[in-house]
């Protein structure tokens, strides 16, 4: 898979570096020539450029990327980034950083972000899914607004806990995807138990959110 990254500060080359490791090509591009730095990411290829400019993303050769990330620290950049990639290249796959949370509501499709992704969001509730059990988190959002990824530790005296998975009665825009339980990844199928201290992932529409927490929660 190729992926073009605008952004090459710090968080960047993180996703570049882990890119690589996991066989794919990359190629980041930013505009301060201080961010060029080719030692720290060898084997990615580099663009010192505009990535806000057609004649830029032309260069990097956008047609033929499946993912384009816009990981800067300036919120417009990776807005006009994600639009153009989109729009401009029809790239199938792009994911946006969000710096900050007051800009949230602008990374949605109508600005070509497939995936928004907010530091400050996902810290919140990754300190919310440590502490919490019996409580819907959400931890990331697809589509802003359409589908979000949602977790929940079952306690002890959920309804749910005995049931097997297939008898629940989900909401109809939600799917269980994972179960998360004793270090193990469970890929849930209709005949399996659920037991107290699982920790559930789920896709699901926003609006059936408050229907999937007081269907898992205890009373």
């Amino acid at each position: 898979m190729r992926v073009t990254i605008a952004g090459a500060g710090a968080v960047g080359r993180s996703i570049a570096a882990e890119l690589l490791e996991n066989g794919h090509d990359v190629l980041l591009i930013d505009i301060d020539p201080r961010a060029i730095k080719i030692d720290s990411v060898p084997r990615a290829e580099w663009l010192l450029a505009d990535a806000c400019e057609i004649s830029s993303l032309d260069e990097a050769g956008l047609n033929g990327c499946q993912v384009v990330i816009a990981a800067s620290g300036d919120d417009k950049v990776n807005l006009v980034v994600s639009l153009l990639a989109k729009t401009e290249y029809g790239v199938p796959r792009v994911v946006a950083r969000i710096n900050h949370p007051k800009n949230e509501w602008l990374f949605n499709e109508s600005w070509g972000v497939d995936v928004a992704v907010s530091t400050p969001r996902l810290l919140s509730a990754l300190v919310e899914e440590a502490v919490s059990v019996g409580d819907l988190v959400r931890l990331m959002t697809f589509r802003q607004g359409q589908a979000n990824l949602v977790e929940l530790t079952l306690a002890d005296d959920a309804p749910v806990v005995g049931q097997r998975a297939g008898s629940v009665p989900w909401p109809e825009d939600a799917a269980l995807v994972a179960i998360l339980r004793e270090g193990r990844v469970l890929v849930p199928s209709v005949d399996d138990p659920l037991e107290a201290g699982d920790e559930l992932l789920f896709v699901a529409n926003q609006e059936v959110e408050h229907e999937l927490a007081q269907l898992l929660s205890s009373h």
